[in-house]
């Protein structure tokens, strides 16, 4: 994490090809996440197979979720990290690696697993992603970047795979109990969803779109995605390509009861029903009263006051104001070769 100005951002790209790169794996792990002894055995497995040298480790820890792990590794001449853990360690790991030359291979873990849900990857095949790590082909994506404006005037740069959300969903993981999610996973989401759900506080905040004119809005969530596919096979940004060079923005607005009833129609119908078939997506209807879509590559946003806000799932404090915009193709991800 570092301090920055609110200021336009500078892309970096990834160009180096992959058969250019030196073949050494490394392994980030969230020692609370994976079982180790099998996890170091597929390795030791698949780096034999694939002919290359004995893979590095390096463990996460609460005072590094990631970021020292992965320069580490990137210093120590790793060519692909292997990202065992959640969502967490994954953008921990990708806010590192993105724009150089190191491909991330993922080794899904936890409740979540957003980035390689939205990838197709194999959620609970140890030894088919080890492969992959070590023999897939590499696919570059896009990153979402954004500064995060504190009330003391501290801004902090972060990166982000999946989303970036302030209301609804960046309420309910500030009242998620960490405990009862370790122990149950989404369904501690539930008791934190009713205590949110008494909380009649919209937000209130100023935008500009791609540096059009600032308008002001009051509204019950905003997310932000650069994909759009949440566990439970819920669709929440339907049209959101993780490459596609912009974010997808979705607003929820509703007003009592009728407004829950098209939120939930569209996200859960139209988004995650008909748009699986080409007939169905046609069939779509436009944007309701309740819940827009917009899309982008920069959104500036200021709230009329402090605000929760989460990042990939992960609670990040709160937010007076917020820049995110678009880092387009600075991710390379590996992935299984016939994906």
């Amino acid at each position: 994490m570092t301090n920055t100005e609110l200021t336009d951002p500078d892309a970096t790209g990834n160009g180096t090809a992959p058969e250019a790169r030196t073949r050494l794996a490394a392994v980030v792990y969230n020692p609370i996440k994976v079982d180790l002894p099998a996890l170091k055995a597929s390795v030791a497995t698949e780096e034999s197979a694939a002919g290359w040298p004995e893979t590095l480790w390096f463990e996460t820890s609460k005072d590094d979720p990631g970021q020292g792990a992965a320069r580490q590794a990137i210093e120590a001449g790793a060519s692909v990290i292997v990202v065992a853990g959640g969502d967490g360690t994954v953008r921990a790991v990708a806010e590192i690696v993105h724009g150089t030359v190191c491909a991330l291979a993922l080794l899904p873990s936890g409740t979540g697993n957003l980035l390689a849900r939205n990838l197709k990857l194999a959620l609970d095949d140890l030894d088919g992603s080890i492969r992959s790590a070590f023999t897939g082909t590499d696919r570059v994506i896009d990153m979402g970047m954004i500064d995060i404006e504190r009330a003391d005037r501290r801004i902090d740069r972060h990166a982000y795979l999946v989303m970036a959300g302030l209301g609804l969903d960046a309420k309910m993981l500030a009242n998620t109990d960490d405990d009862l999610k370790a122990k149950v996973g989404w369904l501690a989401y539930v008791k934190a969803m009713v205590a949110v759900g008494q909380d009649r506080n919209d937000l209130h905040f100023r935008y500009s779109l791609d540096k059009q004119p600032a308008q002001s809005m009051r509204a019950h969530t905003i997310m932000v995605g650069n994909c759009g596919l949440l566990p439970a096979e819920i669709v929440l940004l339907p049209d959101a390509v993780v490459d596609d060079g912009h974010f997808d923005i979705v607003v929820l607005k509703p007003k009592g009861v009728l407004g829950w009833v098209q939120i939930v129609s569209k996200v859960i119908w139209e988004n995650g029903v008909l748009s699986r078939t080409p007939l169905g997506h046609r069939l779509r209807t436009k944007d309701v009263d309740a819940l827009n879509y917009a899309t982008g590559t920069e959104l500036v946003l200021r709230l009329h006051r402090p605000e929760e806000i989460e990042l990939d799932g992960d609670e990040f404090g709160k937010a007076v104001a917020l820049k995110t915009w678009i880092d387009p193709g600075s991710l390379t991800v590996r992935v299984p070769s016939a994906a």
